[in-house]
């Protein structure tokens, strides 16, 4: 047998040698100075030594030979002997380490072993305290010591029941605190794992904002720069070509601007000052790169919150790098901007809808870029529960491409 397989079985082993040693040699005391039989003080402290080996391993085991030696007591009127005392550790060890179904057996055992030890000796005991005529012999010195003698066996049959009960108790509570700890410990884990997710997953959404700001504000601008110097090569008269290269350095410098603002912010682009007047600038921006732009704006204009208005300025800045960008020059680029109308109460609800229309060229480059521009319009909108719509329609003249932006529109009258 392997180590791990004995070793767990030695303590009882040892309890159960000891056992039978002190049982034999109580027998043959008893044979030899009161007589009696022999045989049943050996079966008996065989059946003691081996309950008392199994109680810590397997207390039913144990238990019932404690049941199977109180009938042989029955049966036979075998006088209880000092080592069966030792029982007592199988009456604990049920309450301690027994299945629900021995600690309630356990229980009952201890009032049987009191049945079995009154059955055999209670009577002798009456007898000598009810045959006493004198009242000095009931409550005296002898008699005292004939009940304390009883009382102190009952007490250690009947007290090792509740003391394996308590550690059944103290061991579980300190099980269950243990549990505790180690369920709180995981849950902190989980928690320092979920928010070291959620930090990384704020740093990677960061990144692209951050990337599709500068996409959007470099985008932009280059467009409105290439138009520009594409423009000016055409131009003779020097005070306007003075005019295009002002306007192509003033496009680079609110570029420039525009890039490190983004770059220093840490929260998206709503440290953007808040002004719709900002859609007019960008609107007037492409206009001085040479594009005719047809701009529309009906309804009040008012106020939006800066997240929203943010949103909306790139919005429209990246509508119309790609109308720039992919547009036939010949052709105006139509912006319509329709403010809702405002409620009885004050408050504007509803929508600003902002639509750009441009007809695209007879061979629209496929780089891909535009591609990338719609679905960071669309991102920026459904953060802030708007939507986008992208038609194209097929006409005589050619293809009209027309992008249309659903803002939610709430915010104060200016």
């Amino acid at each position: 047998m392997s180590e791990t397989g004995w070793r767990p079985w030695l303590p009882g082993a040892i309890a159960a040698f000891t056992v039978l040693v002190i049982g034999f040699t109580e027998t043959q005391l008893t044979w030899a100075l009161m007589g009696g039989r022999k045989a049943e003080g050996y079966a008996l402290a065989i059946g003691v030594a081996v309950a008392v080996g199994l109680c810590r391993r397997a207390p039913g085991a144990a238990l019932g030979l404690v049941w199977a030696m109180g009938l042989f007591h029955m049966a036979l009127g075998t006088p209880i002997m000092l080592f069966e005392f030792t029982l007592t550790a199988v009456f604990f060890a049920g309450a301690r380490w027994g299945s629900t179904a021995t600690v309630v057996l356990s229980a009952l055992s201890v009032p049987l072993t009191m049945v079995v030890a009154f059955a055999l000796h209670g009577g002798a005991i009456l007898n000598r305290l009810v045959g006493s005529s004198r009242l000095d012999d009931i409550i005296g010195y002898g008699s005292a010591i004939r009940l304390g003698v009883p009382l102190i066996g009952v007490l250690l049959v009947a007290g090792p029941w509740p003391a394996g009960m308590v550690m059944r108790f103290l061991e579980r509570a300190s099980t269950s605190r243990e549990s505790m700890l180690a369920a709180e410990e995981a849950a902190a884990g989980a928690w320092r794992e979920t928010e070291h997710a959620r930090e990384i997953a704020h740093l990677r959404d960061q990144q692209t904002r951050l990337a599709r700001d500068v996409h959007d504000v470099v985008g932009h601008s280059l467009a409105v720069i290439l138009a520009q110097a594409e423009s000016g090569q055409y131009v003779e008269d020097t005070a306007k070509l003075q005019k295009t290269l002002q306007t192509i350095a003033t496009s680079a410098r609110s570029s420039l601007q525009d890039v490190r603002q983004v770059l220093s912010s840490t929260q998206h682009a709503t440290t953007m000052p808040g002004d719709v007047g900002r859609f007019d600038g960008l609107i007037d921006g492409v206009r001085s790169s040479g594009h005719e732009i047809l701009a529309t704006e009906l309804g009040t204009p008012h106020q939006l919150p800066r997240e929203t208005e943010a949103v909306a300025y790139r919005v429209l800045q990246e509508m119309l790098t790609n109308a720039i960008k992919h547009g036939r020059r010949d052709q105006p680029i139509v912006v319509e901007r329709h403010w809702p109308a405002a409620q009885p109460a004050g408050g504007f609800a509803d929508t600003l809808r902002i639509e750009v229309s441009n007809m695209a060229e007879a061979s629209p480059r496929t780089d891909g870029d535009a591609g990338r521009g719609l679905d960071g319009m669309r991102r920026r909108l459904e953060s802030i529960g708007g939507h986008l719509d992208v038609r194209r329609r097929d006409q005589p003249e050619g293809t009209t491409f027309t992008v249309t932006a659903w803002v939610p529109a709430r915010g104060a009258a200016r």
